[in-house]
């Protein structure tokens, strides 16, 4: 994902903007693996193999989440790990 396209994006859930990147793996500016982050209804984002899965919780595949969380869980901030909607560890 391109970095610039943090400027657009707003929160699908509830149109929050500006949303919180963190990058796991990077390289100039495009994001490889991290997560998009919304502040006002604490959901995360998943960023694999540079997509954005930005979809609504009922489409989204929570074992690949919790794949993605566990994988991370000592680099991602603990609000997303231990407090993320739609689910955490």
């Amino acid at each position: 994902m391109n970095k610039k396209l943090m400027e657009i994006l707003a929160c699908p859930i509830d149109k929050h903007f500006p949303l919180e990147l963190v990058e796991l793996s990077s390289k100039d500016e495009v994001v490889s693996e991290g997560t998009i982050f919304c502040s006002k209804c604490s959901r995360y984002y998943p960023i694999i193999e540079e997509i954005p899965i930005m979809l609504p919780d009922e489409l989204r595949d929570k074992n690949q989440d919790i794949e993605f969380l566990t994988k991370h869980k000592g680099t991602l901030p603990d609000k997303i790990v231990t407090k993320g909607v739609p689910w955490h560890l």
